[in-house]
């Protein structure tokens, strides 16, 4: 057999090589060892959330080298042209493989994950990207903000050095599917939890997270050929931590959710092996003033599941907000918004009636 130059090797060929040896990298490091995803396995060395740190923008916008896992999250509900309803995910993931990973060049110790999906009431299309450190394939900068993997981008469209993310610009692309959007903040950044401080056990697991849910978005999406102009809702999460979840936490139910008047909801609620399901959550005013939601404020109830690649999945939810007097009911635009990526989960967009109305995103983990 001949011999053939790296560069003569197809291209999805490479692509699995580099998946490969960045999983095996991961799972070398024992982070996939306990909870979804290895984020409950014990984190020596790392950093680790404190209860009254304050956030600071634009740096917190940026990387955390000190914490062991952090993403950038953006979702959005959009209405096409053509009078139906889609929904677009974008998520930048980074694992640090072990402590003080941040290094020059091929030394670097952190390997980056990408997320994409685009979603009709029809069609669930996603991709998955790999990365590594150092080497100018995956990043994040604070200011001017910018997070990227390969050519899937968010980033602002400022051009002051400083720019946050008040206006930014969202792009991903696959074989069977591409959308390209601009989001423009109406409303302020929201601290989640404590002034940023967002507790996930009773044990004492935390991240810092902070998201923000006034994005309107107008732009363009391709599936399967077929492009159609957009407009819609987005909303922003960011978060970072060393183990946020226990090592008997199994996964998470989370909500974010558009409600008609301005009013925004987040909810999640961490699932253990065991112990009774920890809720927590925070009531958005239209103004973008909080209020946290304790256990006792909320009542959460799958009422459908759905049998997704052997997993029975729960699709269909009744939300309560005691004292908001909240009781809607949510529905999947897409029941079969599976994620069949390596570290598998659901999410797409949903709607719900009820005492209220509105639209948002569903994300559940370790089913």
């Amino acid at each position: 057999m001949n011999a053939r130059s790296p560069n003569s090797f197809p291209e999805r060929r490479s692509a699995i090589s580099r998946r490969s040896a960045l999983l095996l990298a991961l799972s070398s490091s024992g982070a996939l060892a306990q909870g979804f995803g290895g984020l409950g396995a014990t984190a020596p060395g790392f950093a680790i959330p404190r209860a009254g740190t304050p956030l600071a923008f634009p740096r917190d916008h940026g990387a955390h080298p000190d914490f062991r896992t952090e993403w950038w999250y953006v979702t959005a509900n959009l209405k096409g042209d053509d009078g139906a309803a889609y929904g677009v995910q974008w998520t930048l993931f980074r694992f640090a493989l072990q402590p003080n990973a941040a290094r020059a060049g091929w030394d670097d110790r952190n390997v980056w994950m990408g997320h994409a999906a685009a979603t009709s009431a029809s069609e669930h299309l996603f991709a998955q990207k790999f990365a590594r450190g150092g080497i100018g394939q995956a990043g994040v900068e604070a200011s001017p903000f910018r997070a990227f993997i390969d050519d899937w981008v968010l980033e602002t469209r400022d051009d002051s050095t400083e720019a946050g993310i008040e206006r930014l610009r969202v792009a991903a692309s696959d074989k069977s599917f591409a959308y390209a959007l601009d989001l423009t903040a109406t409303g302020p950044v929201v601290l989640q939890g404590e002034g940023g401080y967002s507790r996930k056990s009773e044990a004492g697991q935390a991240s810092y997270y902070y998201s923000q849910p006034f994005f309107r978005a107008e732009g363009s999406l391709s599936m399967n050929g077929r492009k159609i102009q957009v407009s819609g809702r987005a909303w922003m999460d960011r978060e970072w931590s060393s183990q946020p979840l226990g090592a008997d936490q199994k996964g998470w139910d989370w909500f974010s959710l558009h409600l008609e008047g301005g009013a925004r909801l987040m909810l999640y609620r961490m699932r253990s092996v065991e112990a009774a399901p920890f809720l927590l959550g925070n009531w958005i005013d239209a103004d973008g003033a909080t209020s946290i939601l304790a256990r006792e404020d909320i009542f959460l109830e799958p009422l459908e599941r759905t049998r997704i690649v052997d997993r029975d999945v729960p699709i269909r939810w009744r939300v309560k907000i005691k004292n908001r007097d909240v009781d809607i009911e949510t529905r999947p635009l897409n029941p079969r918004s599976w994620m069949g990526t390596d570290f598998a989960y659901w999410e797409g967009p949903i709607r719900f009636t009820g005492s209220h109305s509105g639209e948002g995103y569903l994300e559940m983990t370790g089913y």
